[in-house]
């Protein structure tokens, strides 16, 4: 417990006297330099984890959440009729894809082509966004519908034919030649992400078949989740449900690069967590000087009666009041910069014409953020705990010295 005296004198320490001039700017400094370390850390975290989930719901809502491929038969239909299937998948789409090349006057390029039946691509979730171009969101047979980018890359628009030469080729007479075939582009997709919409080709899985020599054997399953963030869970009843097909999901095919992004999170935290740790030493150097100003003070309070644990509380509380005020303050600034973030972006890029967020770098046209209540707390308790462990040492130091000598050096 800490009676009133011990809180009276904390108080009184605390407050700035003209003759503790030296002393108050070490207290501004470690007051100043813990706040900033706690409102970068989170400002950081906040962006990080805007980052992630924008990139986890870009690479979502393109691909399939769990896809299942045959090895050597083809997938059973009586298991699309699983009740536990049913329960998590919000609908089950059979695809199967292929590369090929495109052929143009200004030269060629690979890319992957992707094969729905007509009903079922209207069914994906980028077709619904209001980025889609074109008035029928059905694929039929000989239709094409190409990414923006790519649409931007090689001039093309609604309306236009293209040539496509298949990866397998037609036996003749002279020997196994290429297909070719013209297709017309019906419509124009954007995903979000630049990468896809400049090397996937959607069209009508029977063409696709017959233009790449597939067999329906070969077709694959689309599982789209109602949940698809929880997706160990729901890998599992999946496998339970195809246990002779390969199951794989969309964090199996992007699992390097959210790797890369936990270790980059966590490096990124312990780095600046030393912002705070630097700060925090300045209060050992405030507090030092305060037991050096104060010692008169002290002697005096011991020659009253008071306890060594009352002086080590004494100074313990200072250095955790200043602790604790500057991480609530840093608190309070790295939420509201991770807040408006996007809005400082703009003012900065605009005032100063800089690209801060390159959308071709990143794949995203925002700067995200996003505010995780978890992060705060663990950053709020590792810069407490911090400015607790150093205020220890000034407090024993404090209670270590010795009336008599201190007053007769005074």
């Amino acid at each position: 417990m800490i009676s009133t005296l011990e809180k009276e004198i904390t108080f009184r320490f605390l407050k700035a006297r003209k003759k503790d001039g030296f002393l108050n700017v070490i207290s501004i400094f470690s007051f100043i330099g813990i706040s900033l370390g706690v409102a970068v850390l989170i400002i950081v975290m906040s962006v990080m984890n805007g980052f992630r989930t924008e990139l986890i719901n870009k690479i979502v809502g393109f691909n399939a959440h769990i896809t299942v491929k045959p090895y050597e038969k083809s997938l059973d239909y009586i298991n699309f009729k699983n009740n536990k299937l049913d329960l998590i998948s919000e609908s089950l789409i059979l695809s199967n894809s292929s590369e090929a090349i495109i052929i143009r006057e200004e030269g060629s390029k690979g890319i992957l082509l992707r094969g729905y039946l007509e009903d079922d691509f209207s069914k994906l979730e980028f077709i619904k966004n209001e980025n889609f171009i074109g008035q029928n969101k059905k694929i039929k047979k000989n239709t094409i519908s190409i990414g923006k980018e790519l649409s931007f890359n090689l001039d093309l628009d609604i309306g236009d034919n293209i040539t496509i030469m298949s990866s397998s080729g037609v036996e003749t007479i002279i020997g196994n030649l290429p297909k070719q075939k013209t297709f017309l582009v019906t419509s124009i997709f954007e995903s979000g992400l630049a990468d896809f919409d400049n090397n996937i080709i959607f069209l009508n899985l029977n063409t696709l078949e017959e233009f790449s020599n597939l067999s329906k054997d070969d077709r694959n399953l689309e599982i789209y989740l109602k949940n698809p963030q929880n997706i160990e869970n729901q890998k599992k009843i999946v496998q339970n449900t195809f246990p002779n097909d390969l199951v794989v999901t969309w964090a199996d095919m992007n699992k390097s690069l959210f790797s890369a992004l936990k270790v980059e999170r966590n490096v990124m935290f312990i780095i600046l967590s030393l912002i705070i740790i630097v700060a925090a030493f300045n209060i050992i150097s405030g507090l030092t000087i305060l037991v050096k100003n104060k010692t008169k003070d002290i002697a005096i309070l011991k020659s009253i009666g008071v306890l060594n644990n009352s002086i080590i509380k004494i100074f313990f509380l200072v250095g955790t009041i200043i602790g604790t005020t500057a991480t609530a303050f840093g608190i309070l600034l790295g939420v509201t910069f991770s807040y408006y973030v996007e809005n400082i972006r703009e003012f900065i890029s605009s005032t100063f014409n800089l690209t801060l967020f390159p959308e071709e770098i990143y794949f995203l046209s925002t700067m995200p953020s996003e505010i995780n209540i978890g992060s705060i707390l663990l950053i709020s308790i590792c810069s407490i705990f911090i400015t607790i462990l150093v205020s220890i040492f000034p407090a024993m130091k404090a209670a270590k010295l010795d009336p008599v000598k201190s007053l007769k050096y005074e």
